[in-house]
């Protein structure tokens, strides 16, 4: 048994000092994940508490036949859909662009010339990312950043394995439309994938 499992079970029967020690292991991929959905630093660590707080809540219903991973970024990106969908029904609009979040910066190198172009192109892909629906943003995000599988993708929006190749398919070239009419190269996108 891992050490990951015997904090689940502890976490499980009510031990909330093994829990925080699941936060501290997965606060890293909750929060990218959110931000990556949300593109507000604020709202994604909103997310990722709440987040943590459904899967504490819902532990008894967690199959121990799965990745807990996988469940617990399900919980994450579900949770961000919702708010998503509530933004969109509100109207709320964001006009100023927000720069990436300092955890997504890589080392600081010696020159400021590669990290400008660095936060040029995260601010670029998150623009990108913005474009996009949300559950193109979520298989985008979860096959790309977290690096899922596309079964791993599937069961987590609870659909097929084609529905998700399809997603990502129709993704890309959609990414690949707004780069274009954008003037941006295709495979400049910094996101590890060209259209």
């Amino acid at each position: 048994m891992n050490e990951e499992q015997v904090w689940l079970d502890q976490a499980r029967r009510g031990d909330k000092v093994a829990f925080g020690k699941i936060i501290e292991a997965y606060q890293g991929p909750v929060f990218n994940l959110a931000y990556r959905m949300l593109n507000n630093s604020g709202e994604a660590e909103e997310a990722a508490q709440e987040a943590f707080i459904r899967a504490y809540t819902r532990l008894d219903s967690y199959n121990p036949n799965h990745k807990f991973s996988t469940w617990l970024l399900s919980i994450t990106s579900n949770y961000c859909i919702d708010l998503i969908r509530k933004r969109r029904a509100i109207l709320l609009s964001i006009d100023e662009p927000l720069p990436p979040h300092p955890s997504l910066m890589s080392e600081k190198s010696a020159a400021p010339e590669p990290q400008l172009v660095q936060s040029e192109q995260q601010e670029m892909v998150q623009s990108l990312l913005a474009e996009l629906a949300p559950e193109y943003r979520e298989a985008v995000v979860l096959r790309y950043w977290h690096e899922l599988s596309y079964e791993e993708i599937a069961e987590m929006m609870d659909t097929t394995v084609s529905a998700i190749k399809s997603r990502l398919f129709r993704a890309r070239k959609q990414l690949a439309e707004i780069g274009i009419a954008q003037g941006l190269q295709p495979e400049a996108d910094g996101m590890g994938f060209s259209y």
